[in-house]
């Protein structure tokens, strides 16, 4: 007969591996729940580069369509792609909203005292 394995196949209990889960997904929520995330342009010399940025993958895009197995259009398309990527990240700007201080360690305690759940349920005694 199989014997009931906990959270993880370890000896860790089940139920503090979900009381983890819930509390860092509430924590991780709330602390996100807080963060306001804008864009600025992306600038060249004082120009809007947006559409340049975006060359590299019209074009892989362009040699793909012409040929499936070409090596230039995927490297072009990829690098472009990179390129696209890379460029959103480092134009957001993150801003913490104000929130008083007993909020933001309920946030912080619940997320981390969370995960410290989980970890101790996966750990085997």
């Amino acid at each position: 007969m199989h014997e009931i394995r906990g959270a993880g196949g370890t000896e860790g209990g089940i139920a503090t591996f979900f009381i983890g889960f819930a509390m860092a997904v509430a924590g991780g929520w709330l602390l996100t729940n807080q963060v306001t995330v804008t864009s600025g342009y992306w600038q060249l010399w004082g120009y809007n580069a947006f559409g340049l940025s975006l060359l590299p993958f019209i074009v892989g895009i362009a040699f793909l369509f012409f040929d499936g197995k070409s090596i230039v259009g995927w490297v072009l398309t990829l690098a472009g792609a990179v390129i696209l990527f890379i460029g959103i990240l480092s134009h957001l700007d993150i801003y913490f909203r104000p929130t008083s201080l007993f909020n933001t360690l309920l946030m912080l305690v619940l997320l981390m005292g969370g995960i410290g759940l989980i970890a101790r349920s996966l750990k085997a005694r």
